[in-house]
């Protein structure tokens, strides 16, 4: 190698460090400025907090640990008393103990069975709704995608619908509805099937944007039409992926409904309520317990289906 070829490299070499050492600079620039933002940002956030508190954000915060130690069981027995319908040694004649409301205490009847009910309730809900909201953003989102709907005309007020439809949460919903229809499971099957229609026609439609369209043209070429196209060219290469969605928006939908419960939208989330405002402890406790294992064992139902339909590889990398 000649000199002037190893001076050439060596100047290349240097103009590389340069501009690394600049782009190092700027992210450190960028990292401080974030910092600084956030810190500000929190800081506002913890301001307004305690001013919209009267002043008695910070003062009542303490508050909030003694509630979460009040749920630590005064001893092994309040789990079961809470779970089964069994006297408690601390009854004073109040409410606080009254676990079974307008019932006689009767040592080992089940009271286990009306908190599966309640759960079994807020899955159907959130079951129903997001069924009903796949058919839906299914057939939406055909008509949004941009490879197969090319008329702005009809492709955007669909995706301004969507739009609408998840701009709202589904508490927000589920208030406007309970205020026409009364408490129940109606008003919350409905906020959350008008959520899930918006949510889940957006990630079908960026899906079909990026299906291959090879199959889609070959039927053109035989004078296929738009339904037969669609149906047989786009729809087997999405489907999997469809499903992937339909799964994740369920779990989400379980505790969409669990929260819709606790403001009169039936399901678990009423009885939460109600024993976290009349001070039952155990109660409490035993219900997000229940809670807890449900939501877990729906993920995992649903993240093993979810690697069974689109595979092991795709899975992790979604993951």
């Amino acid at each position: 190698m000649t000199g002037s070829a190893t001076h050439r490299l060596s100047e290349r070499g240097a103009l590389v460090e340069h501009h690394w050492q600049e782009l190092a600079a700027r992210r450190r620039v960028y990292t401080v400025l974030g910092s600084v933002i956030l810190i500000v940002a929190l800081g506002g956030s913890l301001w307004f907090a305690n001013a919209t508190n009267a002043g008695k954000f910070f003062d009542r915060l303490p508050y909030f640990f003694d509630f979460i130690g009040d749920l630590v069981p005064r001893d092994g027995m309040d789990i079961w008393r809470a779970m089964f319908d069994l006297p408690s040694p601390h009854d004073d004649g109040s409410l606080k103990y009254n676990y079974p409301e307008g019932r006689h205490y009767l040592t080992g009847s089940f009271y286990i069975p009306e908190y599966f009910y309640k759960m079994l309730e807020t899955l159907n809900i959130a079951l129903l709704s997001t069924v009903v909201g796949m058919i839906f953003a299914f057939v939406l989102s055909f008509l949004a995608a941009k490879n197969l709907t090319p008329s702005p005309w009809l492709r955007g007020p669909v995706r301004r619908v969507m739009e609408i439809l998840r701009a709202f949460p589904e508490v927000v919903i589920a208030g406007f509805f309970l205020a026409i229809f009364s408490i129940g499971a109606i008003p919350a099957i409905m906020a959350v099937t008008i959520h899930t229609i918006g949510a889940l026609g957006k990630l079908f439609f960026e899906v079909i944007e990026n299906a291959d369209m090879k199959a889609e043209e070959g039927l053109r070429a035989a004078g296929a039409n738009w339904v037969e196209r669609v149906w047989f060219g786009i729809v087997p290469q999405v489907l999997p992926n469809f499903m992937s969605y339909f799964l994740l928006r369920f779990e989400i939908n379980v505790r969409a409904s669990t929260i819709i419960g606790a403001v009169g939208g039936g399901g678990i989330g009423e009885p939460l309520r109600l024993s976290i405002s009349q001070g039952h402890e155990a109660k409490t406790l035993a219900i997000v317990l229940l809670l807890f294992v449900t939501i877990v064992s729906v993920d995992q139902f649903s993240a093993w289906l979810r690697r069974r339909l689109v595979g092991n590889q795709a899975f992790q990398l979604a993951q």
